[in-house]
């Protein structure tokens, strides 16, 4: 599957919930985004609102808007938003139900499956168009159990935790896979995550749409699949949410499951509780807490990234200094630094291999 794409963002382009957007306008091996339909920031271009990092794309009002004024003709409409729960809000029904009804196939990310809704289901059988929910959970018969496999890996298995969810942490992994090529490395990402099939990474499984059981075996062999087919020197792996959100603790599966060589931490500056749940006493942790954290995991940060979404560059290059000093570790803006240190830090990891015996 891949082609034209426009992509769905209902009024939140600017906002973390719509990372999924954020992330195709970086890069996508599957879909080339040629319009945004977002009524909020309708006749800007998306680096208007997101700035030099993404594609430059044209924002439409609507579907008939996209449709009236642009030549080029877009096979996919995806849904590029992360809404509360999962669920597709009624004012984004109705655009779909445009879309489909002129002609366009569906790419839907949230948990809330376009099969559940019998007027988009009808409207599709007429329009001939389809209807792809990539959250469809897979059949048990096709999922894996964790075996040890992970152990017969032979190159760095480096996962990209953050503090906490919504941090950017698979443009962080992304950028370090393209640093690494950069300098000579050969280097593979586990996608987790709905973005990353989007974004046409070969190797990886979607995270929440795996029933707990599997998920530690959908890792490993999602690992050892990369590691055979296409021998690199590093694997990153796409970290999900962080250890410590109550709303979703995860981060423990990478460490443990994926048989971790070293972590790399994305922390958001300027963020002080978890995101959406800035009304309960819950702070994000600070970098050297998530790192000690870490090591009781059995795994060494090898460096800590920044997220700037919600704080000024000078603010940012002063933690930047700050924690490299406490820390010790190579410290960068992925979206706006030089990489090498990092690379260099991750070139000299060695294999964790197998764990002992006893």
């Amino acid at each position: 599957m891949e082609g034209n794409a426009v992509v769905l963002t209902s009024g939140i382009l600017a906002t973390s919930n719509a990372k999924t957007t954020h992330g195709l306008l970086r890069g996508s091996a599957r879909f080339k985004v040629i319009g945004i339909i977002d009524h909020k920031h309708a006749g800007e271009s998306t680096r208007d609102v997101l700035g030099d990092t993404v594609a430059d794309v044209p924002i439409f009002e609507s579907v008939e808007g996209y449709c009236d004024v642009t030549p080029d003709r877009a096979e996919y409409l995806i849904i590029g938003v992360a809404t509360k729960g999962g669920y597709i809000p009624d004012d984004m029904r109705a655009t779909i139900l445009d879309a489909v009804h002129a002609g366009f196939h569906i790419v839907n990310g949230l948990h809330d499956g376009l099969a559940n809704h019998d007027d988009i289901v009808a409207a599709a059988q007429a329009s001939g168009s389809r209807l792809i929910d990539i959250r469809k959970p897979r059949p048990v018969k096709d999922l894996h159990f964790w075996d040890g496999l992970i152990y017969n890996v032979s190159c760095p298995i480096v996962p990209v935790l953050g503090t906490d969810c919504a941090v950017g942490k698979r443009t962080t992994a992304k950028r370090l896979m393209e640093a690494c090529s950069d300098a000579g490395m050969k280097a593979e990402m586990i996608f987790t995550g709905q973005t990353g099939w989007l974004q046409g990474f070969p190797y990886g499984f979607i995270f929440d749409s795996t029933p707990n059981d599997f998920v530690s075996g959908e890792l490993e062999h999602a690992i050892v699949t990369c590691f055979e087919e296409a021998q690199p020197d590093v694997i990153f792996i796409e970290g999900q949410a962080s250890l410590r959100n109550p709303s979703g603790p995860c981060g423990a599966e990478m460490l443990l499951s994926g048989n971790a060589s070293g972590a790399i931490v994305q922390h958001p500056v300027g963020r002080m509780k978890f995101k959406g749940y800035s009304y309960i006493d819950s702070d994000v942790p600070a970098p050297a807490d998530e790192i000690e954290l870490i090591r009781q995991y059995g795994v060494k940060t090898i460096a800590l990234t920044l997220s700037s979404e919600d704080s000024d560059n000078e603010l940012v290059a002063d933690l930047t200094a700050k924690y490299r000093d406490q820390l010790g570790i190579p410290v960068a803006n992925p979206l706006t630094d030089d990489l090498a240190s990092i690379v260099d830090a991750v070139r000299s990891l060695k294999p964790k291999g197998r764990r002992d015996a006893h």
